[in-house]
């Protein structure tokens, strides 16, 4: 059973227009587009004329990929957890990926810090160096 064509007779299955999507989940429509082409968003259906519809899912989805990105994630590791996804099918498989992902990421702000860190202790001893010249010239 396909949760995005098969929906129980109660619950009629919500579609979606790119502009709708779009203010939605305050994306523009050239990044939903975008999200499609590079393969983050392939399972956009299509009816006569070519116009795209989205579900319930591509919300679901478009949701998970601004989150990764407010993570700091980039697009190329979002394609790589996409590709680990279809590989695997499962998200008992693609969960470790994204938590190594993100432990990554992580890291790597932490040693930003440190280098933010001694930068302000630099910018400030600099600051109270040129504050000296000023005051007693």
């Amino acid at each position: 059973m396909n949760p995005t064509l098969d929906s129980p007779v109660d619950q009629p299955l919500k579609h979606y227009r790119i502009g709708e999507i779009g203010k939605l989940l305050e994306l523009s429509t050239r990044t939903i587009r975008y999200y499609e082409e590079i393969g983050l968003l392939n399972t956009v259906k299509r009816i006569e004329g070519g116009r795209r519809i989205y579900t319930d899912d591509d919300l679901r989805r478009l949701r998970f990929i601004k989150k990764l990105k407010l993570l700091g994630l980039s697009l190329g590791e979002m394609a790589e957890l996409e590709n680990h996804y279809n590989q695997h099918r499962t998200n008992k498989k693609v969960l470790p990926k994204v938590a190594e992902l993100l432990n990554r990421h992580s890291s790597e702000i932490e040693s930003r810090i440190k280098e933010l860190g001694k930068l302000k202790k630099e910018i400030n001893d600099y600051l109270a160096h040129i504050k000296g010249k000023i005051t007693n010239p």
